[in-house]
């Protein structure tokens, strides 16, 4: 039984420019403008029209971008809920212009050993992390430690929780990895670490949706009978001010806005894109996080049962109920 009729969030893409290289992710070897101040403001205006609640300032590295704090303070006056996602290396620098801006800021952290983070990020960024950290707690921001889950990782969950995240008052995401593209991280997550996964989640200041781990155990996404909503639930805008469909991983189709994006999204060429979505050749076997999350919030199935204690967890520790729903 499908609850919401639509999309709730936004994946803003500022630039696909980043700082560092991660090798998880091919984002940042894509050549990219940023967006603009006024497509951005437009954008925001159509999103709200169109019933989003979330908005995402992605990247590449979301800092970047100059403006970055005028689009979050348009965001907030408009009431939707922000969220950042960084590795780190800009945001002592910026982090009193971004005061109170962010409702939900996380930073990237892959090991609690700096130079094996390092090494996995291209970049020298733990130290970044940890000043991050102090600065955001002395803003009193509540950000998040957001750790990558790998086959190999896996043992370094304990000394996150136990050495950085318990100390300082943090919650700890658990983010699965996942494969899109041509972006092959070798990492099929084996029982075992699923297992590991599914007993983390119900520690203290842990957050894991419990429905990702359900969704790896039945093989992914299936065409034949999709759980992927990501074109219903996400609109995906691209720093050259195109719409993508069904999502950015899959990117089947970019279509200009044009300041446009109301009746863009509502239009019959969008719609019946739309209605492939989790359908197509490359759906099949799509664990992707950032749609998957939306995706079990807005209809009712197992997946939905099996997101809903950890949805409650995640805003019970931030001290927050405004949403139920946590992208």
């Amino acid at each position: 039984m499908r609850l919401v009729h639509h999309p709730v969030l936004c994946n803003y893409y500022l630039t696909y420019r980043c700082n560092a290289s991660c090798g998880f992710c091919d984002i940042w070897e894509r050549p990219s403008p940023y967006a603009t101040p006024e497509n951005v403001y437009e954008n925001m205006k159509a999103l709200k029209r169109l019933g989003v609640k979330v908005i995402d300032f992605t990247g590449g590295e979301p800092l970047l971008h100059r403006q970055l704090n005028q689009f979050l303070k348009m965001a907030k006056a408009m009431g939707f809920i922000t969220t950042i996602t960084t590795n780190g290396l800009l945001y002592p620098k910026q982090a009193e212009k971004l005061k109170g801006l962010i409702d939900m800021l996380h930073f990237s952290l892959d090991s609690p050993i700096r130079e094996e983070h390092d090494a996995s990020r291209g970049v020298k960024c733990f130290d970044f992390v940890m000043e991050s950290i102090q600065i955001a707690k002395r803003l009193g921001e509540k950000p998040d430690i957001l750790f990558t889950v790998f086959e190999y990782n896996t043992h370094q969950i304990e000394s996150v929780w136990r050495d950085i995240c318990l100390p300082n008052d943090l919650i700890l995401i658990l983010n699965p990895v996942f494969e899109y593209n041509n972006v092959a991280t070798g990492q099929t997550l084996s029982d075992q670490t699923l297992a590991a996964l599914s007993h983390w989640g119900k520690q203290k200041n842990v957050y894991l949706n419990d429905a990702f781990i359900q969704l790896r155990k039945d093989g992914g996404n299936h065409v034949d009978n999709p759980v992927c909503l990501a074109g219903s639930t996400t609109i995906v805008i691209s720093p050259e001010n195109q719409l993508m469909l069904p999502c950015y991983h899959l990117g089947i189709e970019s279509v200009p806005i044009e300041n446009n994006l109301y009746e863009l999204y509502r239009s019959e060429k969008v719609q019946k894109l739309i209605a492939l979505e989790g359908r197509l050749p490359g759906c099949e076997g799509c664990t992707i996080n950032c749609y998957m999350q939306p995706s079990f919030a807005v209809e009712i199935s197992k997946y939905w049962w099996k997101a809903l204690p950890s949805t409650l967890k995640y805003n019970r520790m931030k001290g927050t109920w405004k949403e139920l729903v946590r992208f």
